[in-house]
């Protein structure tokens, strides 16, 4: 199985929150960041600030995880990343080699 993570990104505001799941965070973040897809929430939205994330070992957690945070209320979400993150600093930088951990 391959591993998974789920993420919150936010806006320059942090006024809109986007919850998403994958199993190669540092390339989809680069894809939210780039705006790689022309209809997409977060390009229409501005979201591309990595606020939150978790790491499964296997993607299937990650997507059950996914959908506990999506169905929980707003103020969990903030919850969650004031938490982690009180901050709300962009966390993109902190994961670029996850990936790699030999690097």
């Amino acid at each position: 199985m391959k591993p998974g993570f789920i993420y919150i990104l936010t806006n320059k505001t942090h006024t809109v929150l986007y919850v998403g799941v994958t199993s190669n965070l540092p390339q989809r973040i680069l894809d939210h960041k780039e705006k790689r897809y022309a209809n997409s929430f977060s390009k229409r939205y501005n979201v591309d600030q990595l606020v939150f994330w978790e790491f499964f070992q296997e993607i299937g957690d990650a997507i059950m995880r996914e959908k506990q945070i999506k169905g929980g209320s707003r103020q969990k979400k903030l919850d969650l990343i004031n938490a982690l993150n009180p901050e709300w600093n962009d966390l993109y930088e902190d994961i670029r080699d996850i990936m790699n951990p030999f690097t």
